[in-house]
């Protein structure tokens, strides 16, 4: 297994947090030098208002809401080594979700963060965009957005790729952190402007032979992107399928019963570097399954 790994999990202490820990635990369970962190953020905005509540109280809230934050870590740590066999280390810092999780991830050298999907603030989450989403945006680290209670290993990890270095930093990651699971490449093309062509009126046949083309120009470009990658041929399967990405990612994703998607950050429709795309925003948004976003290539 890969050696001086470090994953970061960051808690808010909800369900979908319990699970992403659960996770995390069980991914540094696989790799026998992981190192686990396991972190909370207090929130500064909510310390500013305890302060103007209680004054003269607040250095003792605040010393005790430390002290049952740190407890509470504690606990969990404890468990999380006597299940998974894995050392677990506990970090608490203060600030804003994003800012403190960044931060931190960048101080440890985190290979992987681990976060809920979702976190206890659900409503809010869905006007304002999880912490997941904003911390994906601002990290260049690989992200694992965590939906379901860990049942067992990873074992069919699907991949969605547009052959650009992003889908090969997706697949490459995959690769590195579940060695043994079943990679599933998926290509979805459509033909450019097939829409304008039938509005033309251009004859079905004509277009269909643009179809024809466009799947032989996918099929060399993924043997040419299997060629680059590390993972065995063996634990490799490719599918090439015509339609929108974000509607057969999807439909693939329960049809080949995947546990996990894999997806680059951005592809080459991409304008700026660190741009969440709109179909990673949409499979992150719509997946039954965890989803591990890539972090910037390298």
């Amino acid at each position: 297994m890969t050696s001086s790994l470090s994953l970061l999990a960051a808690t808010d202490f909800s369900a979908p947090a319990r699970h992403a820990l659960e996770r995390a635990a069980q991914l540094a369970a696989t790799h026998s030098c992981a190192q686990l962190t396991l972190a909370n953020v207090v929130s500064a905005s909510m310390l500013v208002r305890l302060r103007g509540v209680m004054r003269d109280e607040a250095p003792a809230m605040e010393a005790r809401v430390a002290d049952k934050t740190q407890q509470a870590l504690t606990e969990l740590a404890a468990r999380l080594r006597t299940q998974y066999a894995c050392p677990v280390n506990t970090r608490i810092a203060q600030g804003t979700a994003l800012d403190a999780i960044t931060e931190l991830a960048d101080e440890l050298q985190a290979n992987l963060l681990v976060m809920g999907a979702r976190g206890a603030h659900f409503v809010r989450e869905l006007l304002l965009g999880s912490t997941t989403e904003r911390v994906l945006r601002r990290t260049r680290r690989p992200v694992l957005a965590v939906k379901q209670r860990p049942q067992g290993a990873y074992r069919r990890v699907l991949v969605p790729v547009d052959f650009s270095v992003h889908a090969l930093a997706a697949a490459q990651t995959a690769h590195r952190w579940l060695p043994d699971a079943e990679i599933i490449l998926l290509h979805a093309f459509e033909v450019d402007i097939e829409g304008t062509l039938r509005f033309a009126s251009i004859a079905e046949e004509q277009i269909h032979q643009y179809r024809v083309r466009a799947r032989e120009d996918a099929i060399d470009a993924m043997a040419q992107f299997i060629d680059r990658l590390s993972a065995p041929p063996g634990q490799l399967t490719h599918l090439i399928v015509h339609g929108a990405p974000t509607l057969r990612i999807l439909e693939h994703e329960q049809s080949l019963d995947a546990d996990l998607i894999v997806m680059g950050k951005h592809g080459q429709s991409s304008l700026e570097e660190l741009l969440l795309g709109s179909v990673t925003k949409h499979v992150l948004a719509y997946s039954s399954s965890d989803v591990l976003v890539a972090g910037h290539p390298v």
